[in-house]
Formats: C-alpha cells, sequence, structure tokens
C-alpha cells in the first residue's frame, strides 16, 4: 500500500493535539492526527475537573509554607500522595518544581502564561461553535471553600492579586451566599469565593471527540498507530499506523503529554518532564439533590464537579512512576469528606479511573521548534490546565509553523530553557 503523505502529523489526539491540528489546518496545512486509540480524548483530556480556567491567572506552584510541606512528608494528605519505591526518581524533579517555585520564579511563570490564560476561553469558543459543540459549555464559573479564617484570608489576598494582576473578578461570600448557590451543602464554612470568569465542560471528553470531528469534517485524516514508530527520513518523518502502512510527512508535533518522553528521548532531549498522577470517581447523588457548580474544598484538597455521568470526585496530585498500577488512597481519604459536604450516593463505575498530568518544573509547556531536528514541534506539558490551553496553545504553535507573527511571546515556552 502507498505510504500516506502529509504536510504535518500531529501525535497525540487528546485536546491540546486536536487543537494543534485544527489550527495548522485553518492555516492550510494538509494534517494527519494520529493516537493509539484511535479516538479522541481518551486519557488526561478525559478525566480532568472540566474547566476552562480563565481565573487561574498564578500557576499551581510548589508550596513553601511548613505547614504544607509537613503534610505532604507525611503522605497523609487529600491533596498529595508519593510512592515510596518512586522517590529516587521523583524527588531530583521535585527539587527543580521547588527552585522555580520561588516567588519570583512563580511571577515569571504567571506573566508568561497570562497570555495564553487571557485567550483560553475565546479560542474554546470559537472552536465550539464550529464543532456545534456549544451545549458542552456551561457559565456557572467555579467556587473555592473555605474552612478556616487563615485559608480564607489567604484566598481572598489570591483575590486580590488575581484582580490586580490580570483583572480577574471574584465575589467573596459568606455562609448565606454559599447556601444560596449551593443549598445541599452542609458542615461549617468561614466563606468562599465565587470563580464567575471560567467555563465548565461537564463532559471535557467529549469536547476533544467534538473537535476531531470538526477536524475530520474538514477533511483531516485521523489514524490509530505508535508515535514510537517516529524516524527521520531524509527531509522529513516517517512513521506507521496501527496496521503497519507508512505515513510521511515534512513536519511532526509531538502534543503526547504524559507519554511525550517516550518521542523526544529517543531523539536525544533531555527536558525534565515530569507526572502528577490523579483519580476520579462519578457518584449519583442522593435523593433530589443538585450540584450546580465545581467547588473545590481547599481545606480538605478535593473537587466536585457536576459532570453528565453523575458528581465527579477529583484529587490532587499523586508522585509516582507513570505506569505504576493504581494505589487510589487520595480519592478513599477525601470520599468521607465529600460525604460530610454534599449527598453523595452509590459510585457508577466499579474502580476509579486514572490519569497523569505532564508537567515542567516552571509548570509551563513546551511549545515550538526541536533545537536540533528540521521539522520536529513540541507541544506538551501543559500541567493543570491542558483543557484549558489546549487550543490557545494550538493557535501560538500553528502561527509559529505558518510564520505568521504570534500573538504571545513564544520564548518562555522553548525547549531550549532547560538546556
Amino acid at each position: 500500500m502507498a505510504a500516506q503523505r502529509a504536510d504535518v502529523v500531529v501525535l497525540g489526539a487528546g485536546i491540546v493535539g486536536v487543537s494543534a491540528a485544527l489550527h495548522l489546518q485553518q492555516r492550510g496545512r494538509d494534517v494527519i492526527l494520529l493516537d493509539r486509540h484511535g479516538i479522541a480524548g481518551e486519557e488526561t483530556s478525559y478525566g480532568n475537573a472540566g474547566l476552562i480556567e480563565r481565573a487561574s491567572v498564578f500557576p499551581y506552584m510548589f508550596p513553601r509554607d511548613l505547614p504544607h510541606l509537613v503534610r505532604y512528608a507525611l503522605n497523609r494528605s487529600t491533596e498529595a500522595h508519593y510512592h515510596l519505591s518512586a522517590l529516587p526518581m521523583v524527588l531530583p524533579w521535585l527539587w527543580r518544581y521547588f527552585r522555580a517555585s520561588s516567588p519570583a520564579g512563580a511571577l515569571r511563570s504567571a506573566r508568561a502564561a497570562l497570555p495564553l490564560i487571557e485567550r483560553s476561553l475565546a479560542e474554546h469558543e470559537a472552536l465550539m461553535e464550529a464543532a456545534g459543540a456549544q451545549d458542552l459549555l456551561r457559565r456557572t464559573g467555579w467556587i473555592k471553600l473555605f474552612r478556616s479564617q487563615a485559608s480564607l484570608a489567604q484566598g481572598v489576598v489570591e483575590l486580590k492579586l488575581a484582580r490586580e494582576f490580570a483583572g480577574v473578578e471574584g465575589e467573596v461570600l459568606d455562609a448565606a451566599g454559599i447556601a444560596a448557590r449551593e443549598p445541599n451543602f452542609s458542615g461549617d464554612f468561614t466563606g468562599a469565593i465565587h470563580w464567575p470568569a471560567p467555563g465548565f465542560v461537564p463532559d471535557p471528553g467529549k469536547l476533544a471527540k467534538s473537535y476531531a470531528e470538526l477536524f475530520t469534517r474538514r477533511g483531516g485524516r485521523f489514524v490509530a498507530g505508535d508515535a514510537r514508530t517516529l524516524q527521520q527520513d531524509g527531509g522529513g518523518w516517517q512513521l506507521r499506523d496501527a496496521d503497519g502502512n507508512t505515513i510521511a510527512a515534512r513536519e511532526v508535533v509531538v502534543a503526547l503529554g504524559p507519554w511525550a518522553d517516550l518521542v523526544f528521548r529517543p531523539l536525544g532531549y533531555n527536558i525534565p518532564l515530569g507526572i502528577k498522577r490523579g483519580y476520579h470517581q462519578h457518584f449519583a447523588p442522593r435523593g433530589n439533590a443538585v450540584l450546580h457548580h465545581p467547588v473545590l474544598d481547599a481545606d480538605r484538597g478535593f473537587l466536585l464537579a457536576p459532570m453528565n455521568r453523575g458528581i465527579r470526585l477529583t484529587t490532587g496530585a499523586e508522585f509516582a512512576r507513570r505506569d505504576a498500577p493504581p494505589t487510589p488512597v487520595q480519592l478513599e481519604r477525601a470520599l468521607p469528606l465529600a460525604r460530610d459536604l454534599f449527598p453523595l450516593g452509590e459510585p457508577i463505575e466499579a474502580k476509579p479511573w486514572m490519569g497523569a498530568r505532564p508537567c515542567l518544573p516552571d509548570m509551563l509547556p513546551v511549545i515550538g521548534k526541536a533545537p536540533r531536528h528540521a521539522g520536529l514541534w513540541f507541544d506538551f506539558g501543559h500541567q493543570h490546565h491542558g483543557l484549558t490551553l489546549g487550543p490557545a496553545t494550538g493557535r501560538l504553535l500553528a502561527e509559529m509553523m505558518t510564520g505568521e507573527t504570534p500573538f504571545a511571546d513564544p520564548s518562555p515556552f522553548a525547549a531550549e530553557r532547560f538546556d
């Protein structure tokens, strides 16, 4: 069978890869989208909290206060968990993460990411309209719930900084305000902040599939295949689909999220990609209870989101080898706490879902040209913001690849920053 040929092959059909493929297609490139599943949005893009986080203008940096560090070190938190056997591998990356999380480093990362955050919802809205997926966007924002005066005070400081830094608005709620928005909550709260700007997607996996369907309707080709078969071939690149047929292209985009290292390491790149694993499980509400917003219980370290499938209970970060067997202890710890907050009923699926967040130490993605290989491009490492940033980074990458003036400065996202 003759080789399939294209201008660009995008490796990975999560929200990041599909968005990059769409933006390249819009600029006249003939694109093949390749994924091992042959279906979009089956991994990290399926299992997130569903937030297009227009309000999170400060990255999720490593905490530096002693109470957090002690709680994490004891390994009993719902927010963070680590595998003791993985520490020799994980600690060097955590040290880089800790160093990058200095006040100056965090501010640099926030300034670099701000143009992407500011465009995040608008870029999604444009793709949703083209895909006919507007019904997957809810404008509820989300609520951050506090149980102590200290955590509420810190939340108010974060709101003030976000307002001054990026014009992000939020509303501080007292107990009556919380009850008005979420009448089925129970417990003692000192307050909350409602962030109205973010969008909420109650089925993020379906959204990725809707974007992939738009890509194929516009003439794009979506094939199943193994990105690890990628090889440089003269002035271009070759790889094979699931049936062993050759695919050839001038350029390749690595948008493989937590599996990007399977391609860049064999090519000689030592990019410090780290993994934060996470879990979720869906539950039916008891009786007629309704959850109206995604809600983060800040002091107890879990999030509830009203997904189409049910109430999704999500956990914080687990530091472990990417492919180690699941250990959903954080979910087990969070479930009784979540049931104290909201009347959760029985689980909808028998086993929790596990996914992996791809993170760089400075909590910025790698976007742009590979330094030592012509025609090789990177678009991965979106940390907790893959759903949020996918369309924005897809646009930025496509502008770089087609010679347009980028809408944001791409230099903070270059792979060379880790040399």
